[in-house]
């Protein structure tokens, strides 16, 4: 049997070739220090599993959930306003199962033939084959060291824009770890009334946000809610990544546009995980805060300790990893991913899986506490892999 033409666009993902070196590792008896998947470690709010809990003991709430619960659209209303000052109504909110799910369909739901996707490089995977699925021309804008890792608006070329259908943004954004000002999205909003595109922006990070700065919505800015959109994602804020809980925000014509496409080929959110999802938005957020301060004390014991033996590893300013220029002696990414699982037991993702300006670059996810983070760098230390 012979697959479909149009995968062969896409490779076995780097995530699934690392768990299997992973296992291998264990299987022989090594320890692992598994930074490669940005799983959380923390749990679940109790008052979460509680909602979910409960809900599942009632059998009516094992029907088809064909559209969403008012009290959910209800809950992502009223978080918006007071977690980001954003006002929406509910007919502005869909939910989808998880942000990768709902922007894997993205190009489907609005490209047509002879359309162009602008997309990041490095990029999330899922962009791009939301794109290609949708039968987009794919048009990539470099985010660089020298830019902070930001887009640069002026430089995408105009006979590109003029054929765009939609752009990506993503802040904080995984896998660079940069946060973006307000005049990166005051430019989005500009370039995309000029060009009549479509901004799609990814927000799973805004509750990770270091230094003392405050994640903020995209649709906070004038202007944002009539020319994009926006996935919001319980799954990193609140450790409910397996429930696959996010929701697409914003501009009601492309909402709609997604609904119609889901009604296709979905039968909605579980009403049981749709009830751990108004718990999540309608509870209290301290956890959330201080999730977001062990985080820093993560990324500061990882990079502190990694430029203090010596490798000039920068501070995350955002999202749970770590982005870092792998040493000078090494020629690639997966060289040095290689090497430092086989002479240490990290396991970190080598930079060309997000882009090929992805390449130069290892991505540490921050799932383990400061003390095992210490204990990592000390590893490495000893290791001489950086001599």
């Amino acid at each position: 049997m012979k697959q479909a033409q149009w995968l062969s666009h896409f490779e076995t993902g780097i995530f699934a070739a690392l768990d299997q070196k992973r296992d291998e590792w264990i299987a022989s008896g090594k320890k692992v220090y598994n930074l490669s998947i940005g799983t959380p470690d923390f749990q679940p709010a109790p008052h979460i599993m509680e909602a979910m809990t409960e809900a599942c003991k009632k059998p009516e709430n094992y029907v088809y959930a064909l559209k969403d619960m008012n009290e959910t659209l209800t809950a992502v209303k009223d978080y918006y306003k007071k977690r980001f000052g954003v006002e929406v109504t509910t007919d502005e909110i869909t939910s989808v199962h998880g942000s990768q799910e709902g922007i894997g369909h993205i190009g489907m739901a609005l490209t047509s033939p002879g359309d162009y996707a602008i997309l990041p490089n490095p990029g999330y995977p899922i962009f791009e084959a939301g794109a290609y699925l949708g039968g987009a021309q794919l048009y990539f804008y470099p985010l660089k060291k020298e830019n902070g890792f930001l887009p640069v608006f002026e430089e995408i070329p105009e006979e590109i824009a003029r054929k765009t259908k939609f752009m990506i943004l993503s802040y904080p954004y995984n896998p660079v770890c940069a946060v973006a000002n307000d005049e990166v999205y005051e430019k989005a909003i500009a370039f995309a009334k000029k060009y009549d595109i479509i901004i799609i922006h990814d927000n799973a990070y805004s509750d990770i946000i270091y230094d003392g700065k405050k994640g903020k919505s995209f649709l906070s800015y004038e202007g944002a809610k009539e020319v994009g959109i926006e996935f919001f994602s319980l799954s990193k804020s609140f450790n409910v990544t397996g429930l696959r809980i996010s929701f697409a925000v914003g501009n009601r014509e492309i909402i709609d546009a997604i609904k119609l496409l889901r009604s296709q080929i979905d039968f909605g959110m579980p009403i049981p995980i749709q009830k751990a999802a108004v718990a999540a938005l309608t509870g209290p957020l301290d956890m959330v805060k201080e999730q977001c301060a062990e985080y820093q004390a993560r990324r500061d014991a990882l990079c502190g300790g990694l430029r203090k033996i010596g490798w000039n590893v920068p501070d995350s300013q955002g999202t749970m990893f770590v982005w870092a220029p792998i040493p000078e002696k090494f020629h690639s990414s997966e060289e040095f991913c290689i090497r430092l699982m086989e002479e240490t037991g990290v396991i970190c993702t080598p930079g060309y899986a997000f882009g090929s300006l992805g390449e130069g670059y290892v991505r540490f996810a921050l799932v383990m506490p400061p003390e095992k983070l210490r204990e990592v760098v000390r590893i490495i230390d000893e290791s001489g892999i950086l001599k």
